[in-house]
């Protein structure tokens, strides 16, 4: 694997942190994500289900992970099933994980090979009181969209029908909501990477770039410290093109004298960093822009003091949506009595604040659920301007402690003073 070996104490942790959350009789069952096919005989790169890395580290096809606390014989309460390399296998894909290495990744000392699941659970199977199923349910999933968790537990559910079957996934949210010390560090090196690319573009930028190249060179900064690429589709906008929340196409020439919206992050051993930075294209920031940029940093610093241990995402939306409304009143851009319509904020910021961050970049957790130390989210408020085709986001990621948070994010360039030394030093 290209990333550094992560600890296999992590893995034990969180499988330990599962099994006492299962009611007693509970046997859960999780499968891998699948190389998912392109045209002809070409597929896409591999991603992990993150629920299995979260609780066995493997990071490969036709995996199965089988945990059953209450199990009689020791042996069989973790057992994991890979794939078995063969001739074929060797010669046009090459080695997968022999049994120790998966040992060695994962902590659990019973390793099967895959073929051998359906037997295996055939003769285990009718220990168990019920059955826990794993599946994405995060609100923002497509929902039709068919994975391989769908149909492995289709195929569980028709041959054992007999059984009751739990949901899995909020016991995995509620666990992964959480970071352990180990994925802390995960994080922080994406971040480390990351800010190495935010400073290869500030060196780049220069009146008639095009925003694929400033992807291009963030892109290989990524894949030359050892990151498997990019988070999520980075956002490269500039000018009017900052003001589309979602702009991925990258294919506008950047002007001189326009902003842009740089949206990006790396991703490292599974692990994700998210943050936006807005530079002015030519070095300098025009008054117009050093207005609106303040405005938003004023927002950033006000949200980021409210995440702490206690609030809420949905309190942090309310808190952040009055500080907004006040910054935008300043602007010019809604009334003095704008307080009659308190959603009038929205037509300049309609997007939320903050999301978990972690495994996946909008990582599992609830609006409601408050923050607790070992949470990891972003803080990211923008303020968008469709007629002056002027857009600025901000983002840092947080991490939640006992006494406040610690900004992951703090020995990357934001205020505009550090912003336009940085650029034209």
């Amino acid at each position: 694997m290209r990333y550094k070996a992560i600890p296999n104490t992590l893995f034990i942790k969180n499988r330990k942190k599962l099994s006492e959350k299962m009611a007693p009789g509970g046997l859960a069952l999780l499968c891998s994500n699948e190389v998912l096919p392109t045209n002809a005989d070409g597929v896409m790169g591999f991603k992990q289900n993150s629920d299995l890395f979260y609780l066995c580290g493997i990071d490969q096809e036709d995996t199965i992970l089988f945990i059953y606390p209450d199990h009689v014989q020791k042996q069989n309460r973790e057992v994991l099933f890979i794939r078995e390399t063969n001739e074929h296998l060797k010669t046009w894909e090459g080695e997968k994980l022999t049994k120790d290495e998966a040992r060695e990744i994962s902590g659990i000392e019973t390793v099967f090979w895959t073929d051998q699941f359906d037997t295996f659970l055939k003769r285990n199977v009718a220990e168990a009181s019920f059955l826990y199923l794993n599946n994405n349910e995060h609100d923002g999933r497509n929902k039709n969209f068919i994975s391989k968790s769908d149909h492995f537990n289709e195929q569980i559910k028709k041959e054992f029908s007999l059984f009751t079957i739990q949901r899995l996934a909020p016991i995995l949210s509620s666990l992964r909501m959480i970071k352990e010390p180990e994925e802390i560090t995960q994080i922080k090196e994406a971040l480390k990477i990351t800010k190495k690319g935010f400073e290869r573009l500030a060196d780049k930028m220069k009146p008639e770039i095009a925003e694929y190249e400033l992807e291009a060179h963030l892109t290989h900064e990524f894949l030359i410290n050892r990151s498997r690429g990019h988070a999520f589709p980075p956002i490269m906008a500039s000018g009017k093109n900052a003001c589309v929340l979602h702009y991925i196409t990258n294919n506008e020439v950047c002007t001189d004298g326009d902003l842009i919206i740089m949206d990006f992050g790396a991703e490292y051993a599974n692990y994700n960093a998210d943050i936006t930075r807005c530079l002015p294209v030519n070095g300098t920031f025009n008054n117009r822009q050093k207005e609106v940029y303040q405005a938003v940093l004023n927002v950033f610093h006000f949200a980021k003091k409210r995440m702490v241990k206690g609030n809420t995402l949905e309190g942090l939306r309310r808190e952040t949506a009055q500080k907004m409304t006040e910054e935008l009143t300043k602007l010019g851009l809604l009334k003095v009595n704008s307080e009659e319509d308190p959603a009038a904020f929205r037509k300049y910021f309609p997007h939320s604040v903050s999301h978990h961050l972690g495994l996946d970049v909008h990582d599992v957790g609830s609006r409601h659920e408050p923050f607790k130390p070992g949470m990891v989210l972003t803080c990211e408020p923008g303020i968008y301007i469709q007629e002056e085709g002027l857009g600025i986001r901000l983002e840092n990621d947080i991490l939640i402690t006992e006494k406040g948070n610690i900004d992951l994010c703090e020995d990357i360039p934001i205020e505009i003073v550090d912003v336009e030394k940085m650029m034209n030093s």
